[in-house]
């Protein structure tokens, strides 16, 4: 049976199976190669499940793998993901670490599973349990290094990662996978609630115990249509960019992976924190969505994500190896070319701009142009959802991404009424998209709260289009009817858009992955003002 919730093709019956097969020896019905690694690890690591005592009296389910040998040893401590299966996702992972001569400490957060305790979202307590697990292994373990440690989690365990790094100095280097850097960011972009990725994340913790707080700061991003200043502190409080000094003073070296179209933690906010660290880093951009890029090694198989995570801790725990030359890995939509950098920098485009006009005579679409046309205006209704939207639904759209099926989008089915659309002339040749694209729009809301979506499109000829990014926007408590230049950054992107295809951008007011703060009967009125022409921005290669 697969885990629900965040991870749905992670089979939690065949991890449970390695588990017992750890313990018993009986390795029958386990695939040869899983069977294989356990007959080596029990000839070779000493596992056991363990309690971990956590902070306020609360004990912490977990697993402990120790290489017999030769030492002493360094230390790998993996926090588990935001499921219900906790340490158990990382029993492959964690067996092929303990095998390379790893201690290996997993356990489940408190809240999830057999740990006991309150759901905090990686707060206080969460970071102060991280530090209670290494105290843990550090005692309970002979033969190991304890100038050597690393921490490293997939999801929700990364940010636990990061934040136990940037509070214990003995945490010496990280892997963060699928990770968020403002947690305020992720959930709140642009004034706009994210409230499918809180449901998401509500309806995988289902079977938790979340804590009262978290509980409130739920409801407050679900419901609410401002953000007070305490729930602003309660995300600061747990984002690794709100200690990003403590991490660069540190001087730990980071490993991170992310998704182009992850739907939970959008790329911008980690790569905020990406650019403020100043130590070792490496980022790994993927085709997907949040942790499918990294699921196949979660069952043990070959996996690009968790091998550049082993090599991460090899070279900077273990001395072996050689440290990686350059610090962005980007896999381009949908080829899955990869493309190497030095540093984020020799990773972008130029931005080229193109300027939103009206639509000619006879037409319902304005253009993206290489002038601008100014003095037009066009009014969308509010409050009316149209095809344009993110995806089918929030992570699994990502498997079919990966398999080099994304979502198409018959943009003839777009109201032009409740959506405004501009096309560009057909491309003379492939335009790669590298980087944040830059939306500059002049509109007037006829309500005091107006939300609105933009989406960026690759355009076939005939008439499907593919999502190359997109981003949300929310004004509050607005004089209606004034004019507001907003400037928008769309989703960072690598994709490659083909010749004869058009760049297609969408704005509606509605999509199901985003709280809605239009009001009843809303309109739009977008427009092109001559001291402030609207323009779109995209970093071409």
């Amino acid at each position: 049976m697969a885990s629900a919730g965040l991870y749905p093709e992670l089979d939690e019956a065949a991890l449970a199976q390695i588990v017992n097969a750890l313990e018993s020896g009986d390795t029958a019905g386990l695939a040869p190669a899983r069977a294989e690694e356990v007959d080596e690890a029990r000839a070779r690591v000493i596992f056991s499940r363990v309690r971990v005592p956590g902070e306020e009296g609360i004990e912490l389910d977990g697993a402990l793998w120790a290489p017999t040998g030769d030492g002493p040893f360094p230390v790998v401590v993996m926090p588990a993901p935001w499921a219900d299966l906790g340490w158990i996702a990382y029993v492959a992972q964690a067996t092929q670490l303990a095998l390379k001569g790893y201690v290996v400490l997993a356990y489940t957060p408190r809240g999830f599973g057999k740990s006991g305790g309150e759901v905090e979202v990686a707060g206080p307590l969460d970071i102060q349990d991280g530090t209670a697990a290494l105290d843990f292994v550090l005692v309970n373990s002979l033969n190991v290094d304890p100038s050597r440690i690393g921490f490293l989690g997939d999801s929700y365990g990364s940010g636990i990662s990061q934040l136990v790094a940037a509070h214990d100095p003995r945490v010496r280097v990280v892997g963060a996978l699928s990770t968020w850097g403002s947690l305020f960011e992720a959930f709140y972009e642009n004034d706009t609630r994210h409230t499918a990725s809180v449901d998401a994340l509500r309806g995988a913790a289902r079977n938790a115990r979340l804590s009262e707080r978290t509980q409130w700061a739920f409801e407050q991003m679900q419901n609410g249509d401002g953000v007070s200043d305490e729930l602003k502190e309660w995300a600061y409080e747990r984002s690794p960019l709100t200690y990003v000094e403590r991490l660069n003073q540190q001087n730990a070296p980071i490993f991170f992976s992310h998704a182009w179209h992850e739907t939970l933690f959008p790329v911008n906010q980690t790569l905020e924190l990406f650019h403020q660290l100043t130590g070792p880093k490496r980022l790994d951009l993927s085709i997907g969505d949040h942790s499918s890029p990294e699921m196949t090694g979660l069952i043990g198989l070959p996996n690009r994500i968790w091998s550049d995570a082993h090599r991460w801790l090899d070279y900077h725990l273990k001395g072996v190896g050689e440290a990686a030359e350059d610090s962005v890995i980007s896999e381009i939509m949908w080829s899955k070319t990869l493309e190497s950098h030095p540093v984020w920098e020799a990773a972008i485009g130029d931005p080229v701009r193109f300027h939103l006009t009206g639509p000619a005579d006879g037409a319902t679409d304005g253009g993206l142009a290489d002038k601008p046309q100014n003095g037009w205006s066009t009014v969308v209704s509010t409050g009316t959802d149209t095809p344009a939207t993110v995806a089918d639904a929030i992570i699994k759209t990502g498997y079919a991404e990966m398999a080099g099926k994304p979502k198409t989008y018959p943009t003839a089915q777009i109201s032009r009424t409740d959506a405004a659309v501009w096309t560009s002339e057909p491309l003379t040749e492939t335009a790669k998209v590298r980087g944040i694209p830059r939306l500059r729009l002049t509109y007037q809301p006829s309500t005091a709260n107006a939300t609105f979506i933009a989406y960026l499109f690759d355009a076939a000829p005939g008439g499907n289009a593919s999502l190359i990014t997109h981003a949300p926007f929310t004004t509050l408590g607005a004089a209606p009817g004034e004019p507001i230049a907003a400037d928008i950054e769309l989703q960072a992107a690598g994709y490659d858009v083909p010749a004869e295809h058009r760049l297609m951008l969408v704005l509606d007011t509605q999509d199901p992955f985003y709280g809605d703060a239009n009001e009843p009967g809303g309109k739009l009125i977008l427009s092109s003002p001559d001291d402030n022409p609207s323009h779109l921005d995209v970093p071409l290669a």
